[in-house]
């Protein structure tokens, strides 16, 4: 590395961490001040420095502007993978990372459980909108104009007697998912699973994607599942951090089965 271009990555270190004048700057990195203001001028002209009014030096937005660059094109799918195969390992269940476009979740990665009984899901695939905790989580993104439209072009087939069957039931559901930080299928697509989902935020602060465990029945019960979802929760909240997110998401733990069974409430 030359050695402008080296001092030049010195004072941007050091202009980011709070070092602000001319005279600080070059006490620093030890070179005369007229060096200094030269690299300044070059940083500030593409915009990796700014200068206020009293010759302060700051950050410019050439540097954010790279920094959201590159957290956007992270994969999701890459950044996920390592953290999904020990949840995987960890709960010895099958997990799902899901995303979503245009009205559509799709699964985009999958870790296989110990158990013989599999589900029927594969990457690629779309999840059923009204029947799976991925897609509860993911539609928990969406504004209320957006949402309303979506859930207005589900095909609300019921798949078991706890199957959600209208707009406003699937809608009622995604909010109250959102609100607590995650989402079930409590027997919804299959009789015999039950799943958790919970939200993977980007640097943006919007969701990225959905992780899900599934388990079923005869391997545990629906209180079972519900236990795992600390779990699950510090996986995506890892998968989130790696991605750039610095907030806090939201989780509510349960404390008692959050919507009875639909074959109990509808006889």
């Amino acid at each position: 590395m030359s050695q402008s271009l080296s001092r030049a990555l010195d004072l941007l270190d050091l202009v980011s961490n709070g070092t602000r004048t001319l005279d600080a700057l070059a006490e620093a990195v030890g070179v005369h001040k007229t060096t200094v203001l030269r690299l300044l001028r070059t940083l500030e002209e593409h915009g990796y420095v700014t200068r206020d009014s009293e010759y302060r030096y700051h950050v410019g937005s050439t540097v954010f502007t790279l920094a959201q660059t590159a957290l956007d094109t992270r994969d999701v799918r890459g950044v996920a993978s390592p953290v999904l195969r020990a949840l995987g390992a960890a709960t010895g269940q099958t997990v799902h990372l899901a995303a979503y476009d245009g009205g559509t979740v799709t699964y985009i990665d999958k870790v296989e459980s110990r158990q013989p009984l599999r589900m029927y899901s594969r990457v690629g695939l779309p999840a059923a909108l009204h029947a799976t905790a991925v897609a509860k989580v993911l539609l928990g993104g969406l504004d209320d104009a957006e949402l309303a439209r979506v859930a207005s072009t589900v095909d609300f087939e019921r798949f078991t007697g706890n199957t959600i069957g209208s707009p406003a039931e699937l809608i009622e559901e995604v909010r109250r998912s959102a609100e607590r930080g995650w989402a079930q299928d409590h027997e919804e697509h299959e009789t015999f699973m039950n799943c958790v989902g919970a939200p993977v935020f980007g640097a943006d602060g919007r969701i990225a994607a959905a992780v899900s465990v599934s388990v079923p029945n005869v391997v545990l019960p629906y209180e079972g599942v519900l236990g795992l979802l600390p779990a699950l929760h510090d996986a995506t909240a890892r998968i989130s951090a790696e991605l750039g997110f610095t907030g806090n998401s939201p989780f509510l733990p349960p404390t008692t089965p959050s919507r009875p069974s639909r074959k109990d409430t509808d006889d």
